[in-house]
């Protein structure tokens, strides 16, 4: 059992680690926003860097999640895993069916499976995000996330929706304030950061829940 405990941490690790890569980007960016509002009079409005930090520190989120339920499948494929309820209920195509009878063996067909049906899905909202654990892994998320993080389970998934909310508004709507035309609602440096914070948090919290 220890020696299974550790071979999926280590698999697991490649996810986290393009996960930091990832935020650390985003971090930069924020280094730029500093760097021109110094550099700049308030004329010269920058706080869509500001935006773009929280769409990317949201796809950063998002991709972590693609990536460890990815390889968590793959281990419950491989028999390095217990299976799931939800694994046991995911749907591969006869295509997939044949192709795997015709090669013999591996589990390459698999994971071209999965990116399949999880290409066109996002795991960005608490309940998604549950959802995708749960195809590797019989953990209660958000209680193990929660106690990783001192806080309550409905208080973090509320701090995400939040998070995701924004997203949403620059990613579909521009931002824009529909009580104002023409204004879009107001971002901060402050409040980004606490937003990349909690992402950076959250995701941590995960990893060592699924590990």
């Amino acid at each position: 059992m220890v020696q299974t405990e550790l071979s999926n941490s280590s698999i697991m690790q490649a996810a986290i680690d393009k996960f930091r890569s990832n935020i650390g980007r985003v971090k930069a960016l924020g280094g730029l926003h500093q760097a021109l509002t110094q550099l700049t009079t308030p004329a010269l409005d920058s706080s869509d860097l500001l935006r773009a930090q929280i769409v990317m520190a949201v796809s950063a989120l998002d991709h972590y999640i693609h990536e460890i339920t990815r390889l968590g499948m793959l281990e419950v494929y491989d028999g390095s895993r217990t299976s799931t309820p939800s694994f046991d209920k995911f749907q591969v195509s006869i295509d997939s069916v044949r192709a795997h009878a015709a090669g013999g063996g591996g589990n390459a067909w698999f994971e071209s499976e999965i990116r399949e049906k999880h290409g066109y899905l996002s795991f960005q909202h608490p309940d998604k995000i549950a959802e995708a654990i749960r195809l590797f892994s019989t953990i209660q998320l958000w209680t193990s996330v929660a106690t990783h993080l001192n806080m309550n389970p409905g208080d973090v998934k509320a701090r995400q929706r939040v998070i995701v909310d924004r997203r949403n508004k620059i990613a579909h709507e521009a931002d824009s304030d529909p009580s104002y035309p023409g204004a879009r609602w107001p971002i901060s440096e402050k409040d980004v950061n606490s937003a990349i914070h909690f992402i950076e948090t959250l995701c941590d919290a995960i990893h060592r829940s699924v590990t």
